[in-house]
């Protein structure tokens, strides 16, 4: 046996040779403050999107779009050749980059992340993160820590918040690059699955990110994409420990340079003693038949689409829509839950030469996300794995301006209304309960509107981003009568310096 192993390791090596042979690339982090210009080229169609609705991508697929569009002159080529000179990776195939920031963040509420929902009254803290990033052919290693203060008020920071001077993983991960058929990963990066500039429904930066084993396999116009991470555990009344895990994958189909399709699956499923089961993590099946439609496995799924379309030469309509459950019956079989969904719908392109335009309605039902056993529901430590809030419908109109090719201004109006369900709430069992709950917006509402602007930039060595804006709100924490008006913002301000080069 041991002379048959030492016999096909050669022959694996090279079979394995060709696409080893390839040179692996970095994830353009979602925190890049030069991410806004480059949405903004995808969006007004003057370069390919490198990843349709899901991001992070590869800093070498960013470089190859903008490649092909350097090619043909039009109005956005100097901001195309600005950023392919920033983002173009060394030819060296070992080759590392290494930096410190350091600065201020500023906010005038503890929830960073989501300026809708404003909760406390922030204040300004330090900052201060180390890049480390190490390129060894097709191997990535990125660590990026951070000293971050500002998270122990934050009602959405899973960690610890009884520490003067707390500090989180902003990226640490491990890949294996392939040439020609995709790539493995383990690690955690801010990861967003649906549409441009919105929190998406299996997956989003609403939460800070956790540690997935992924694999994002296939070819240039078909990808599968799958991952799974063991979620923060739970107690129940018995003093039992509730293990919880999630599992998402996604087939994504580019039909043509206009047409975008993906069909998705995300579950979260929870218990005594129980691990990672074969049922829920394969990537090739059905999550449905692994659930109430077939085997019967215990677990809380929900099923969705992606579907992306450049309606003109300038013009793009993407659509993400998400089905928990459709009329699932009530413990005694006598009445029915509300249907439960969530969908976003953005339309966005070219406004006149040197702007762009985008409209976006999102909508997510009362008990989306939520099942009557709560370990289930899809969220970790409280906070939503996609999206934050169920019960709620968000309405915004933008406009995007860059400014000497190395700053994003967005200014932008949003209209939301929230009812008084949150994420972590059981869906009910009493069938009397049942009966009254609306299927979407119950009693009483909050209205909330701004209008803001967003920032960001790089200019020589300093990162800013930012967003603020005039926020009034109504029934205010879902209090009939309760309203105010005030500013809401937060900024970050960081001194970069750094280095990069080849290993010898």
């Amino acid at each position: 046996m041991i002379a048959a192993r030492s016999r096909l390791l050669p022959v694996l090596l090279a079979v394995l040779a060709g696409p080893l042979s390839a040179q692996g690339s970095a994830n353009v982090p979602l925190d890049d403050p030069r991410l806004p210009l480059v949405e903004f080229l995808i969006i007004r169609g003057s370069i390919q999107d490198p990843s349709p609705m899901h991001r992070p991508f590869r800093r070498a697929d960013l470089v190859a779009s903008l490649e092909r569009a350097d090619s043909t002159p039009a109005s956005d080529s100097t901001l195309v050749r600005t950023l392919l000179a920033q983002y173009r990776d060394l030819d060296a195939t070992n080759r590392y980059a290494a930096g410190v920031r350091g600065g201020f963040q500023a906010t005038t509420t503890d929830r960073y992340r989501d300026l809708m929902h404003p909760v406390g009254s922030g204040g300004i803290y330090p900052y201060a993160d180390v890049l480390l990033e190490g390129v060894f052919g097709p191997v990535v290693a990125v660590s990026r820590p951070a000293i971050e203060p500002r998270v122990t008020d934050d009602p959405d920071w899973p960690g610890r918040t009884d520490l003067t001077v707390a500090g989180r993983m902003v990226e640490a991960y491990l890949g294996f690059q392939f040439k020609t058929w995709g790539r493995f990963w383990f690690g955690q990066f801010d990861q967003n699955w649906g549409p441009i500039n919105f929190f998406a429904v299996p997956l989003s930066n609403f939460s800070y990110p956790r540690n997935y084993f992924g694999l994002d396999v296939g070819s240039k116009n078909v990808r599968l994409m799958a991952q799974v991470a063991k979620l923060r555990d739970e107690t129940d009344s018995l003093g039992q420990v509730i293990s919880r895990y999630h599992f998402m994958h996604r087939l994504g189909i580019q039909f043509s340079p206009r047409w975008y399709a993906a069909l998705w699956e995300t579950t979260v499923w929870s218990g005594v003693g129980r691990g990672v089961e074969g049922t829920f993590i394969n990537p090739a099946g059905l999550l449905l038949l692994s659930n109430q439609y077939g085997e019967g496995d215990n677990g809380n799924i929900i099923v969705g689409t992606d579907v992306s379309w450049r309606v003109a030469k300038r013009a793009t309509i993407q659509l993400q829509l998400a089905l928990d459950d459709l009329q699932i019956q009530s413990i005694d079989d006598s009445t029915s839950y509300p249907n439960r969904w969530a969908f976003t719908i953005t339309g966005f392109g070219a406004l006149g030469k040197r702007m762009s335009w985008q409209a976006l309605y999102s909508q997510a039902s009362n008990l989306a996300f939520r099942t009557a056993n709560p370990s289930d529901n899809f969220e970790d430590a409280g906070v939503g794995l996609g999206r934050g809030f169920p019960d709620m419908d968000y309405l915004s109109l933008s406009v995007s301006i860059p400014v000497m090719n190395q700053w994003m201004i967005s200014p932008d109006a949003v209209f939301q209304r929230q009812g008084p369900s949150r994420i972590t709430d059981p869906a009910p069992t009493d069938p009397g309960i049942i009966r009254v709950t609306p299927g979407f917006l119950s009693q009483p509402i909050e209205y909330g509107y701004r209008l803001g602007v967003t920032f960001s930039g790089r200019q020589g060595p300093f990162d800013i981003q930012g967003s603020g804006g005039l926020y009034h709100v109504d029934n205010e924490g879902n209090i009939v009568g309760v309203s105010s008006t005030r500013f809401e913002g937060k900024i970050q301000a960081l001194l970069r310096i750094g280095k990069r080069g080849p290993l010898k």
